[in-house]
């Protein structure tokens, strides 16, 4: 069963959270809840919040919750991972008259068939048809799209939708992508699959990102993601590349790139050590 977000307060924004939500994505309330808004909001919810998964790297407490993602991400100057990111994108478009319904998605499900299934919060956006809007992968689009089979350009990226059976859709992310596609049903939602997958990434030494330190921002023309010790600057046609090498050099590439207020940057270049040693052992 989907789970839409509900304007009556119940997992969306309140009032005065929304004010802050927008001031710090730097928008205005948009007039009327319409494809345009929808876009400019999309766009500008991807270039104010960075998309980071420090808490699994570190094993800090996270909360599946969209108050706990305005906590961290909105009051707190930190990023988050696809429940956080979409999560508060869809309780703050609820709170701004859309009709947002949470979509239970799964990540490389054509490598791993239905038990990816909870491992990706996703968005229905209704207006004139189904959009998908989608701000919790961390280098793919940056405005909303119809929800139908088909290929997508934005910014000279690739992208497309495919159909892969029993009404499933697969969003199929650009050739550099770090994700390269994830699988979802437009009316599809489970609650209990995506909290449980939410528990198994956040503490299992099987998660890719328990062992793996990985921070991306959009920027005007690609994007710039940080993998372990390696800076990459990402356009649709230029990769530039950097190695972190210290970790004063680890904080200001958080402070300066990133725009995130990390804590123990001592103990996360020492956990990414560790994590390096071990990959070499």
């Amino acid at each position: 069963m989907t789970h839409a977000y509900r304007q009556d307060g119940a997992m969306a924004l309140t009032a005065s959270q929304l004010d802050a939500y927008l001031a710090r994505i730097r928008m205005t309330r948009p007039a009327i809840p319409d494809l345009e808004s929808l876009s400019r909001l999309h766009r500008a919810h991807l270039m104010a919040f960075t998309w980071e998964a420090l808490d699994a790297f570190m094993g800090w407490p996270s909360q599946l919750a969209p108050e706990a993602a305005f906590a961290k991400m909105v009051e707190g100057r930190r990023g988050g991972w696809c429940y956080e990111m979409n999560g508060l994108f869809g309780a703050a478009l609820a709170a701004l008259g859309f009709r947002a319904t949470r979509l239970c998605g799964g990540v490389e499900r054509e490598k791993l068939g239905d038990m990816a299934i909870g491992n990706h919060l996703t968005l229905r956006v209704d207006l004139d048809r189904p959009y998908l809007a989608e701000v919790g992968v961390a280098d793919a689009i940056v405005e909303p799209v119809p929800m139908i089979a088909g290929p997508i350009s934005q910014r000279g990226f690739g992208f497309s939708i495919t159909p892969v059976g029993e009404g499933w859709l697969r969003f199929n992310n650009h050739t550099q992508g770090m994700a390269k596609s994830f699988d979802f049903h437009p009316d599809h939602g489970d609650e209990d699959a995506m909290a449980a997958t939410h528990s198994w990434l956040m503490q299992d030494a099987g998660s890719p990102f328990t062992h793996s330190l990985a921070v991306l921002r959009h920027t005007e023309d690609g994007y710039v993601g940080l993998q372990n010790d390696r800076l990459r600057h990402v356009t649709a046609g230029t990769l530039r590349e950097e190695r972190i090498i210290s970790a004063e050099h680890l904080e200001e590439i958080f402070t300066t790139v990133f725009h995130l207020d990390v804590p123990h940057v001592a103990g996360v270049w020492e956990r990414l050590g560790s994590v390096e040693r071990n990959r070499a052992a």
